[in-house]
């Protein structure tokens, strides 16, 4: 089945190596580097149109109920996304994930990467925009 094998080979492609070994170490240095040469996966509500390279989709952001402070969580691979999430993701450049950052830092409080695992990590936006240069 062509069409198996196709869909399956772009999944394996969801995902950022240096990203998931640098969060195996807890290195934030290492993280950093990653986030600053490598891709991160995105959780989204909305996938973006295809027809349109412009929409790039909704960013699925999580709001605590009782605090009402807003997290972003990344992945180094899409596998790592838990199932409890919308199905969607995308793949983000640096450069993307900086201009989020930037628009967003005033109302995100904290950015998770891989929460469910294998090893979780968390920094805030102003020390993912550090890290990213800025």
């Amino acid at each position: 089945m062509p069409g198996k094998k196709g869909r399956k080979d772009a999944e394996l492609e969801f995902r950022n190596t240096a990203l998931a070994d640098a969060l195996q170490t807890q290195d934030m240095a290492a993280v950093a580097f990653a986030l600053r040469h490598g891709p991160t996966v995105v959780p989204l509500l909305r996938v973006g149109d295809r027809d349109n390279p412009l929409d790039s989709g909704e960013v699925w952001t999580y709001r605590d109920p009782d605090s009402g402070d807003i997290a972003l969580l990344l992945f180094s691979d899409a596998a790592h996304k838990p199932e409890t999430l919308p199905p969607g993701v995308a793949l983000q450049s640096p450069a993307w994930l900086r201009a989020f950052l930037q628009a967003h830092s005033d109302r995100i409080t904290t950015v998770f990467f891989d929460i469910a695992g294998p090893h979780p990590m968390q920094a805030t936006p102003a020390d993912l925009l550090a890290a990213l240069g800025l």
